[in-house]
């Protein structure tokens, strides 16, 4: 906007100045570039704010300067300085109408991509409206399964970890499953610092093999050792991070997996999880 402003300016105080005896090309092309700046003016600009419109150009009433003459220095500075001012609008209407048409484009553009989008959308509320109208209702839950869930009773020792840890075990131990992973998971998360976090996520992970979900069981136990690498319970999230993999058919994996064991908890692996061990090693065909 600053360019249009000065160079609106700089056409009015060119067009105004005083010269008596102007070259009738000169007239010509003064006039004609009046007419193509307020053609800019009302295509950039629309509304004709004064801020931008000059108003129109009205003769001199004032006295006239005594002595003034039109030489030809001067008309010819006119000509020059009305040269410079055809060059720059050229310039500026070379600009509105790249930017015009780069507008265009995008506008394309736009309109393109929200025709599939659209069309996506509809689609999409269609068939969701006939998979509503032809899906059967969701199975009410199971009384005994919830009356079993509801039998087991979160203890109340005052620790709230040991308490959180010790429902989710129970739910474990009692094949609940699902109820148990959202409780063991919800046990570590909330009490991370607790020396039974290592227990509940191990134990989630456990959780995850029992319902048959040995990818997530791989996630929780690989995060127990990461995380808690001197918890009670990493050298056994280990253990069953190699049961996952094997169930995974990455026995390569799982055969890595018992080395590191191995290698970090010697104590453990050849005491009280050597068995575990032997077993893992054979299971995954280790060498």
């Amino acid at each position: 906007m600053k360019i249009f402003g000065t160079t609106i300016l700089l056409a009015s105080v060119l067009i105004s100045n005083p010269v008596s005896a102007q070259d009738s090309n000169t007239d010509k092309r003064v006039e004609r570039l009046e007419q193509e700046m307020r053609a800019i003016q009302r295509k950039v600009f629309p509304g004709g704010s004064t801020r931008y419109f000059e108003p129109e150009i009205t003769d001199n009433t004032g006295p006239a300067s005594s002595g003034t003459t039109n030489t030809t220095s001067a008309v010819t500075d006119l000509i020059a300085r009305v040269d410079a001012l055809e060059s720059s609008l050229a310039n500026i209407t070379g600009r509105v109408e790249e930017n015009g048409f780069r507008l265009k484009k995008i506008e394309d553009q736009l309109a393109a991509s929200a025709a599939p989008v659209a069309g996506a959308t509809s689609s999409s509320t269609s068939g969701s409206t006939a998979a509503t109208a032809t899906t059967a209702p969701e199975a009410k839950p199971d009384p005994k399964r919830v009356a079993g869930v509801a039998a087991i009773v979160m203890p109340d020792t005052g620790d709230a970890a040991e308490d959180a840890y010790i429902y989710g075990y129970r739910l474990w131990d009692a094949k609940f499953y699902p109820e148990a992973q959202v409780q063991l998971k919800k046990a570590a998360e909330e009490h991370s610092g607790h020396r039974r976090a290592s227990f509940a996520q191990n134990l989630l992970g456990r959780a995850y093999l029992d319902d048959g979900k040995p990818a997530l069981a791989s996630v929780a136990l690989y995060e127990n050792y990461q995380k808690r690498p001197r918890g009670e319970r990493a050298p056994d999230s280990l253990y069953f991070l190699s049961t996952a993999l094997v169930q995974l058919d990455k026995k390569d994996d799982a055969c890595r997996v018992l080395a590191e064991m191995q290698d970090v908890y010697p104590d453990v692996a050849s005491g009280r999880l050597a068995s575990r061990v032997a077993s893992g090693k054979a299971a995954a065909n280790c060498k």
